[in-house]
């Protein structure tokens, strides 16, 4: 495979499988970066198989969207190989990660990211603010992320979003955990937060979430967001979360009046023998970039 920029990486199939549509990385109006990094997680380790498990379950995906009435994967889906990191340090990890991700921003392609632990988020970020000064980032997510330091490292995935807040202001979805370092940090930082347990107490709640967005958005989707329920693969549940339709009407409300520039979806720990957590995170990725794309595949 020949690409424009280097990194260490293995090949893997295509997002969505192959088919007459797929583009070439010039071509392609988006890019699928696997990253299958997890060295922080801290309960059930698992989440460096989820973008091979979301990449395998995408080619059972049928690519008609009946929502949005469109087959977007014309616009041109190019999926880079897994990156790989033999490097010693976290720290290296991450300035290899922006690197990466500056490359495909920089081309002027939409950077749809599989994760790996949700460490990944912040020099993703970085990069896309780089592009587009003053985006703001949408997460859905059961945990706060907001710890300054976890178990040695400021790169840990409890500390995901801190280390987001420092290239993009946020908007927390969902959130029904969270330390009381947090809590007591919360009031001071530059994040506005939906907490999962009273947010639906106001039924426009939805709405006040993309009013709290700026014009351009960045979203970051921890599995565990979701309703175990229909997402038990993950490493560290939480009871409560959103339904599937909650997540699907929220994302479109976002997407129909907010530029969306990029997204990633992480925390996927696959489960042996249960493909469906696999197959959710599949469609939810596709009902993205319908809901993003499918405008311009009507035109």
């Amino acid at each position: 495979m020949n690409l424009p920029f280097e990194y260490d990486r293995v090949a893997v199939g295509e997002f969505g499988g192959t088919t007459p549509t797929t583009a070439n990385f010039d071509e392609a109006r988006v890019v699928v970066l696997p990253v299958p990094l997890d060295r922080t997680t801290s309960y059930v380790a698992g989440t460096r198989n989820g973008p091979h498990e979301i990449l395998v379950a995408s080619s059972h995906m049928e690519l008609w969207d009946e929502e949005t009435g469109t087959d977007v994967h014309s616009i041109g889906i190019f999926t880079l190989p897994e990156m790989e990191f033999p490097f010693a340090s976290i720290d290296e990890v991450m300035n290899e990660i922006h690197r990466v991700a500056k490359e495909v921003v920089s081309r002027g392609k939409f950077p749809l990211v599989l994760g790996g632990e949700h460490s990944i988020t912040a020099p993703i970020v970085a990069a896309v603010a780089e592009r587009h000064p003053g985006v703001s980032v949408l997460q859905i997510d059961a945990h706060a992320d907001l710890r300054d330091s976890f178990m040695g490292t400021p790169h840990n995935h409890a500390c995901a979003m801190r280390r987001v807040l420092d290239y993009a202001k946020t908007t927390q979805v969902g959130i029904r955990s969270l330390s009381p370092e947090e809590a007591e940090a919360i009031p001071s930082l530059p994040t506005t937060i939906f907490y999962d347990h009273n947010m639906r107490r106001d039924p426009d709640w939805m709405d006040r979430v993309v009013d709290s967005l700026g014009e351009k958005v960045y979203i970051t989707i921890d599995c565990d967001g979701l309703d175990p329920a229909i997402m038990p693969a993950v490493g560290t549940p939480e009871p409560g979360g959103l339904s599937w339709p909650e997540t699907t009407t929220l994302l479109r409300k976002v997407i129909e009046q907010r530029n969306v520039v990029g997204c990633d979806v992480v925390e996927l720990a696959p489960l042996p023998g249960l493909v469906a957590p696999n197959f959710l995170c599949a469609k939810l990725i596709y009902k993205i970039l319908s809901y993003r794309f499918g405008a311009e595949v009507k035109r």
